[in-house]
């Protein structure tokens, strides 16, 4: 080229897939970052995921105006061939008028209520605990535990998207505080999930937050084995996970009272693997912290009755928030494959169901009733996501894309009806994977 730049093609660009040959392009300019991934702050998978493509759309999405400054060491030439749609020309126009509205910046006061009501659970429930010697009360603190635990997890799912405190010191101490202190999760393990989730929303293979087997599927996509790129191992259907998948829609409340179990064990999980976990230290110290002082407070309850009780009670009040989570993706639109960067608009509407609802609701859903809008624009504080959604209606209804909303009770439904849809196809395979003896049981008649 007579100007001396180097122009890339999109066939050549998309030859560097793979993890250290790893280029992406950003706004027209390509960048080499193969040695990049290991120092990400969003971690290595995202990029992955995205290799080899334009991710001009989810950059925008993830990263701060501060983050462009440090694209210049990465760039290696021009993309010959760029072009830009227009649904991703709206969005980038949106997300450019949200900034220059200030709504990134104006966090509100969801974040001091928050922390304050956990106080408060926290507090009530351990002193009901400490200082009653009711039956009643104690099951009453188990509730109550679940719901710090729900709120927790709305605090820790913002604080990990944005700022929520005044400086990144206090935001990373309020993180380790109410994830890994309070409810023995791992933020870490909640990051490097919830990211790969974001960035390839409803991806059969590539979205580890569709990927429950053996006890869910939500197609009968996932009847082929296919591979989990998170998980980095086959998701095997084999005649246990038929039976199981065969009667999800039976289980899948009763499993979600115990869902929380799961995400103990993926944190130990990852604190404990070879992979790399940004203050390891921490993380494993927070997580220590809630097993001193959670078995330590059941231990306090006058018999083994209780003890139980007071457990179960916190992980079924708790278990509303794995059935929240599961209501927004479930009975959505999925694919198989890694996300596409020129569609990411697209996939992020298709991807997602709306919880309609009251304001005064908002408390109950987290943000997560707005789930169209945050998987657009994930960096903006919850507290504005209800102000933005007629913005977002409107681009969706502009562009032919769908805008999915339904009520609580209607979200429910549509989960149910999705996972019994897969269940009975898995029962009327015609080529049957090997039956157990279990299987046999059940399903012989006459």
């Amino acid at each position: 080229m007579a100007d001396g730049k180097r122009y890339i093609s999109s066939d050549e660009l998309g030859k560097h897939n793979k993890a250290g040959d790893l280029w992406i392009s950003i706004q027209g300019k390509v960048y080499d970052v193969s040695n990049w991934g290991k120092d990400h702050p969003g971690g290595e998978l995202p990029l992955l995921s995205l290799a080899g493509q334009d991710v001009t759309d989810a950059f925008v999405a993830f990263h701060p105006g501060s983050a462009w400054q440090y694209l210049d060491r990465f760039y290696v030439g021009h993309l010959k061939d760029y072009q830009v749609s227009k649904v991703s020309e709206d969005y980038r126009r949106l997300v450019s008028e949200f900034l220059k509205l200030g709504l990134y910046n104006r966090k509100g006061h969801v974040a001091f209520f928050t922390l304050f009501s956990m106080a408060v659970l926290f507090s009530v429930s351990v002193c009901g605990v400490l200082w009653s010697q009711n039956f009643w009360v104690h099951l009453l603190c188990g509730g109550l535990m679940g719901f710090l635990w729900i709120q927790s997890g709305w605090i820790g799912h913002d604080s990990g998207h944005y700022q929520i405190m005044s400086g990144p010191d206090i935001n990373r101490f309020t993180q380790i505080l109410a994830g890994n202190c309070l409810t023995g999760i791992s933020i870490a393990w909640w990051k490097w999930n919830h990211n790969a989730h974001h960035i390839a929303c409803n991806s059969l293979d590539f979205d580890p937050d569709l990927q429950h087997f053996p006890f869910f599927a939500v197609s009968s996509t996932l009847f082929r084995s296919l591979t989990s790129y998170f998980y980095e191992r086959k998701l095997t259907f084999d005649s246990v996970a038929r039976f199981l998948v065969s009667y999800q829609h039976w289980t899948f409340y009763p499993i979600m009272c115990v869902a929380r179990v799961n995400l103990f064990a993926q944190s130990i999980s990852l604190l404990l693997s070879k992979r790399k976990v940004p203050n390891r230290g921490q993380e494993i110290a927070g997580v220590m912290i809630f097993w001193i002082w959670y078995p330590l407070l059941v231990s306090c309850l006058p018999n083994w009755g209780e003890r139980v009780m007071f457990v179960m009670a916190s992980f079924a009040v708790t278990g509303i928030q794995h059935v929240q989570f599961c209501l927004n993706h479930f009975s959505s639109s999925v694919y198989v494959g890694p996300p596409c960067g020129n569609d990411w608009f697209q996939n992020q509407t298709k991807g997602t169901l709306n919880i309609s609802c009251s304001s005064w609701m908002d408390w109950f859903h987290g943000g997560l009733q707005f789930q169209v809008e945050h998987h657009l624009f994930p960096r903006l504080p919850r507290c504005h996501l209800r102000k933005i959604s007629p913005f977002v209606r409107d681009l969706c209804k502009k562009h032919d894309l769908p805008y999915n909303i339904a009520s609580f009770w209607e979200s429910n439904k549509m989960t149910i009806e999705t996972l019994r849809t897969a269940a009975l196809q898995a029962r009327d395979l015609t080529s049957p994977v090997p039956k157990n003896l279990v299987w046999e049981a059940v399903n012989t008649h006459g």
